[in-house]
């Protein structure tokens, strides 16, 4: 079962997230001011889903079309042995201790803009 945070604020406006046997297990609101990013809002919309392991492609490629390519937004979640990371209309896959792989991934997160606080995914 893979299990993924989402922030609801880093969806762009109109945007559905639909992928079959998605569910949210948790769901609360939290003071992100002290935290947030250029452009991020200072309460964040926090979605804790989870949806079969053979649902993480689907999800990766929904979370794609739907995260806003302003503000610095991300999503990731694992799944097996592996790490997903979603970005604006780009996600990347890699085995979790893959040091390289991880640092080319934070290398992009910074390039569109995720401030260098929240690059701190574990994986």
């Amino acid at each position: 079962m893979l299990r993924a945070r989402i922030l609801a604020e880093s969806l762009r406006p109109g945007a559905v997230l639909e992928v079959p046997d998605l569910r949210v297990a948790r769901m609360w609101r939290e003071d992100v001011s002290a935290s947030a990013g250029p452009g991020q809002p200072p309460v964040w919309t926090l979605l804790d889903v989870e949806a079969p392991d053979e649902r993480a492609g689907e999800l990766a490629d929904a979370l794609a079309a739907a995260i806003s390519a302003e503000g610095g937004w991300y999503a990731d979640f694992r799944v097996g042995g592996d790490h997903v990371v979603v970005f604006a209309g780009r996600s990347f896959r890699y085995r979790r201790g893959d040091e390289p792989a991880r640092a080319h991934v934070v290398g992009y997160g910074r390039s569109v803009g995720v401030p260098e606080h929240q690059l701190d995914w574990n994986g």
